[in-house]
């Protein structure tokens, strides 16, 4: 994304890591006093930036005001600034678009969060803020300051979030925190972007506290991570990254979690070799399933199946067994009888426990005896009630749990909205003391693991918010930890990631991003991307 006609649209990512609010304030720092990059040049660079990517993404909002025909249509824009150089981000935006002719002073205006400081000579505080609000008066852009009545009504336009910036510590107050409320409240078709962050959103931000909703974030990169935290992410809208503003060596030096999508990790995942046989790719046993939830034991099953499992055994209780038995088709075999599960010919390269499987009595000793099987080094995936029954227990480090946010709270005994709020100290502190990886599941999908590593694969796929869809993501995770141990060696943070990303590029799809689906489905177009990732690809040999 160097070049800047591809600034936050290109597919791949170039900057990855995400880091926190006091990280990218070091940058920040650095980049002034370890390169030369002036203050002035940091704003002019990141608005500039910011108003190429959000052109490139909106050029509908934007059409060239001809000369000829002054009185042409030109998009309404109203900039909301505070004091910091968010707000003057927003400001380098709006003087670009009027440069560029593509914005008239006649249809843009400024709000000000509050007035500048009191200078003896009149002049404007020599600061980017307050001389871009001086050039922009200049340029017959009307500025005016903040107060209860004023009119933010922008029609069909686009509205500049750039209220509050980074250096945020505490929530928002004061005329801000009024002029976000307002802004919340307006009932009109116009276009809130956010200028790097929802104005609110801090690494200490938590539900309830005043926040922006955007439309659209305008994110600097590095991205921050509290941008991604699952009760943010939703105010944030689009997340359109923007790059090209400091040096690619300074940024090589952020160590924090990794932001992944499909299109990196499929490459997680070694590829099916041409003359491989079906004990090859691995026998995956699932013990699922109850009366009432069946189904949970056949959507794993399917998920296992279209990850890429060579064998996918069954095992249900036998009051279930006719059900499951006449509905998992000819690829799935299924058994009644847990005790004949040891077969030499059927031993399982990976377990799976919990989906749909309750908590009845004998459900606590089977996880008991495969956590025999986990110490010697056969991957563990508890889902579900698993996750319940195994609450107690210490793993061996070949173990993943695959929580929603509600299970997790129930494991850890935190309140849900903590959960949401905050979720990576206590995913941290539970992946350390259980010695187990943990994939969080919600609109984001969360990976930790004991050593303190954590990833993130953005969800925002509402059509998998449905049942189902965590028994499928199940199933692909113990296929692709039984591929990652015959292959090379088992890496559980890579194999949760991996199958995240599956999952998530499966909802967004273009033949189901637009529709309601069922688990069974989703199976199928997940089957179709992942043999297109591992069945004669660049990394199958």
């Amino acid at each position: 994304m160097a070049d800047g006609q591809d600034l936050g649209m290109s597919k791949k990512l170039v900057f990855r890591n995400l880091v926190s609010i006091e990280d990218s304030l070091r940058i920040d720092r650095e980049a002034q006093s370890q390169w030369d990059f002036n203050p002035f040049a940091l704003v002019e660079a990141a608005g500039r930036s910011c108003a190429q990517v959000l052109k490139e993404a909106r050029p509908h909002f934007f059409a060239p005001q001809d000369a000829q025909y002054p009185d042409a249509p030109s998009v309404r824009i109203i900039a909301l600034a505070g004091s910091g150089n968010n707000g003057a981000d927003a400001l380098v935006m709006l003087r670009y678009w009027l440069l560029k002719g593509l914005a008239s002073p006649s249809s843009v205006k400024v709000i000000l969060s509050r007035s500048p400081p009191e200078d003896p000579m009149g002049k404007a505080p020599d600061t980017p803020l307050w001389l871009l609000v001086s050039s922009l008066k200049k340029m017959q852009v009307p500025v005016s300051l903040w107060d209860d009545s004023s009119n933010m009504e922008a029609e069909g336009g686009i509205i500049l979030d750039g209220i509050a910036g980074t250096g945020l510590r505490w929530p928002l107050e004061g005329a801000s925190a009024r002029m976000v409320e307002k802004l919340n409240a307006l009932k009109q078709n116009a276009l809130v972007v956010s200028v790097d962050l929802p104005s609110g959103l801090s690494d200490e931000w938590k539900l309830g506290m005043p926040i922006v909703k955007a439309d659209i974030t305008l994110a600097i990169e590095p991205q921050k991570y509290c941008l991604y935290n699952p009760a943010a992410r939703p105010w944030a809208g689009s997340i359109l990254p923007v790059g090209g503003i400091f040096p690619p060596a300074l940024l090589a030096g952020c160590k924090g979690p990794e932001l992944l999508d499909w299109e990196y990790c499929r490459n997680f995942v070694p590829g099916i070799r041409s003359a491989v046989h079906k004990y090859q790719r691995g026998c995956v046993e699932i013990r699922a399933g109850s009366p009432g939830s069946a189904g949970a034991a056949l959507i794993a099953a399917r998920g296992a199946q279209a990850a890429g499992a060579g064998l996918v055994r069954l095992i249900v209780d036998p009051c279930i067994y006719p059900i499951v038995a006449s509905q998992a088709g000819s690829g799935i075999m299924v058994s009644p009888e847990p005790d004949s599960a040891g077969s030499s010919r059927f031993k399982p390269n990976a377990l799976l426990m919990g989906p749909g499987w309750g908590r009845g009595e004998g459900r606590s000793g089977e996880i008991e005896k495969a956590l025999v099987e986990e110490e010697s080094g056969t991957p563990l995936i508890l889902d579900a009630d698993g996750i319940s029954l195994s609450r107690g227990l210490v793993f061996h480090g070949n173990t993943l749990l695959t929580p929603h946010t509600g299970e997790f709270a129930a494991y850890t005994g935190l309140p849900v909205e903590d959960i949401l709020s905050r979720p990576l100290p206590i995913l941290l502190e539970t992946a350390a003391e259980k010695k187990a990886f943990i994939l969080l599941k919600s609109h984001v999908m969360i990976i930790v693991s004991p050593e303190g590593r954590w990833a993130i694969v953005d969800g925002m796929a509402p059509n998998l918010a449905s049942g189902g869809s965590g028994d499928l993501l199940a199933g692909f995770c113990a296929a692709l930890s039984v591929r990652m141990a015959r292959e090379g060696g088992l890496d559980l943070f890579a194999c949760a990631a991996a199958a995240a990303a599956l999952l998530v590029q499966t909802g967004k799809s273009e033949k189901l991003a637009a529709r309601f689906t069922d688990p069974m489905e989703l199976a199928d177009h997940a089957a179709d991307l992942a043999g297109r990732a591992w069945l004669g690809g660049k990394n199958h040999e």
